[in-house]
């Protein structure tokens, strides 16, 4: 007797906290799926960042080419997992993106990290209105390496809004950096994107590809580039949600891959770089 009950002491013991966390997981994974349900279903641009909540892990791969001729490579593009604790809020974690440089007397090193708070204020999916509105709260810290980043904390709020017409959705985000010290020195951003987004059908294999074309436009007020604005044309695909994982029924689970790549073509005759690729790999779970 004594020996089954402590058999049954210790087959509690180890068994229960995994089924506790599995039970956890379930549920949190259960809310989050409410969440993402009462908003649209597109897939996140390119480099506009979308209104909508996401959890994924994500990392980016940018080439940036200046007016003589040296690439500077983003590898990780500063970001990172995103994930939404609860309610309809998102926190995102961007990891300082490591940068190569081919000119000539540049140092590669790691640049900033920086955080992400997203705060959904209105959202209806496609069956009910198609539309979402959301606030930005991002901030960066100076970790940059070899002059790899800013000298400053940097805050930088955003408006994001987005409105789909069928297969057709247009997103826009409007936001602008207030600098917490040296703000002579740094200046202001004002940072305005729109991305056109079309889904090529809802069923059969043509549902995961998303062309888009992105408007991607900052102006400059104070600082090194004062009174300067710069404008780029960002055509792209992204292809996704590709299912990872089904359950017993076949049908799709969370877990899945996006991914996507475009160019950043200059449209102004300022502009500090021209003809930037970017790659982008999401895996949303």
């Amino acid at each position: 007797m004594r020996r089954r009950f402590f058999c049954q002491i210790l087959s509690f013991s180890l068994l229960c906290p995994g089924a506790l966390a599995q039970g956890f997981l379930a549920r949190y994974q259960a809310r989050v799926t409410s969440t993402q349900a009462a908003q649209p279903r597109w897939v996140t641009p390119l480099v506009t960042i979308t209104p909508r909540l996401e959890q994924e892990l994500r990392t980016d791969f940018t080439r940036q080419r200046n007016a003589a001729g040296y690439d500077t490579w983003s590898l990780g593009g500063g970001k990172g997992p995103e994930t939404i604790p609860f309610g309809p809020l998102q926190i995102t974690l961007n990891l300082p993106p490591f940068l190569d440089h081919t000119e000539p007397g540049k140092r590669d090193g790691f640049g900033d990290l920086s955080v992400l708070l997203k705060y959904r204020m209105f959202s209806r999916n496609e069956e009910h209105g198609n539309a979402i509105a959301t606030f930005f709260l991002g901030a960066s810290v100076p970790t940059g390496k070899n002059a790899n980043g800013l000298c400053c904390a940097v805050v930088l709020p955003t408006l994001a809004l987005g409105r789909g017409w069928g297969l057709f959705d247009v997103v826009t985000t409007a936001g602008g950096t207030l600098p917490v010290t040296n703000a002579r020195g740094l200046g202001h951003t004002i940072a305005w994107n729109t991305t056109l987004q079309y889904h090529v059908a809802k069923t059969g294999k043509r549902r995961f590809l998303w062309p888009e074309l992105e408007s991607n436009t900052a102006f400059f007020r104070g600082g090194p580039n004062d009174g300067n604005v710069q404008s780029f044309l960002t055509p792209g695909l992204m292809i996704g949600r590709l299912p990872l994982s089904r359950d017993a029924a076949g049908n799709p689970k969370r877990l899945a891959l996006t991914f996507g790549m475009g160019e950043q073509i200059a449209v102004r005759r300022f502009h500090t770089y021209n003809h930037a690729l970017v790659v982008s790999i999401r895996v949303p779970f």
